[in-house]
């Protein structure tokens, strides 16, 4: 299984008592064998917020077909 970890941000929420911070990761795994998976995980810290995008994209795994290996149409 193959894990690309794509982007990191910041994300602040403004609230009555100041402002909250906290982190969202987004992850694309694959199998090599044409299952691919994309997840979007937040947290307060930025491990955990990988670990949890991680786990989406494990969970959320679909079917590409492939022709020699390779995707033989565009993926928007």
């Amino acid at each position: 299984m193959k894990e690309k970890m794509i982007a990191v941000n910041r994300v602040t929420k403004v609230v009555k008592g100041g402002r909250t911070l906290s982190f969202a990761a987004l992850t694309v795994v694959g199998d090599g064998d044409g299952r691919i998976g994309m997840g979007k995980g937040t947290a307060k810290e930025v491990p955990v917020a990988v670990q949890k995008a991680m786990e989406s994209a494990r969970r959320n795994m679909i079917k590409v077909q492939l022709k020699n290996g390779t995707i033989h149409h565009n993926v928007v």
